[in-house]
Order: C-alpha cells, then structure tokens, then sequence
C-alpha cells in the first residue's frame, strides 16, 4: 500500500505542475514595449487587451496577426481608429449571420 507521504508528495507535486502550466500559459503574450510603428489594417486578424498588471506592466492593444502578436499603445489615434474598425467590421458580421 502507498504511504501518506508518498500520497502527499504526490498530490503537491501535481497541483505545482497544474498552477505552474496555467501561470506560464496566462502569461504567453506578455508587452514590455510598443510597436514602433504602424500595422497594414490587413494583417490584424483580431485583438485583445492587456491591461497593467504585475508581469506585464503596461496597457497595450495586442493586435493579432497570421505572423504572431504585435503590441500597440492604446494612446496612439491609429490603435484606437482599428480598434473601433475591428469591432464595428465584427457586429456588422454577427448581424449578417443572424439576418440571412
């Protein structure tokens, strides 16, 4: 029969694995800096928000692209121009889908 300890050192040793895989893939797509210039609209796939945390201590607008992710300032007007062109471009969508 298994003793507690090893019962113990196992279950510990599982939950570590778990909160570090969840920790590591939280934390992927980390900003530390702005893109230097501007994205072509076409390449931007879609976009999410970082906001200020520990790990990654500035806002950015992560812009998603088919060669990876590209970290924009959310104070830059063109940022926030596709911003507003991605979400209006996807209502205008889900509306097409519903009302076909």
């Amino acid at each position: 029969m298994v003793s507690m300890k090893v019962t113990v050192m196992m279950v510990t040793l599982v939950t570590l694995c778990v909160l570090a895989t969840n920790t590591h893939a939280a934390y992927i797509v980390c900003c530390r800096r702005y893109l230097p210039g501007k994205l072509p609209l076409s390449e931007i796939r879609g976009f999410s928000l970082q906001e200020n945390k520990e790990l990654c201590q500035i806002r950015a607008i992560i812009f998603h692209t088919r060669k990876g992710e590209r970290c924009a300032d959310p104070t830059k007007k063109w940022v926030m121009d596709y911003v507003i062109h991605i979400e209006y471009k996807n209502r205008s969508d889900v509306y097409m889908l519903h009302h076909k």
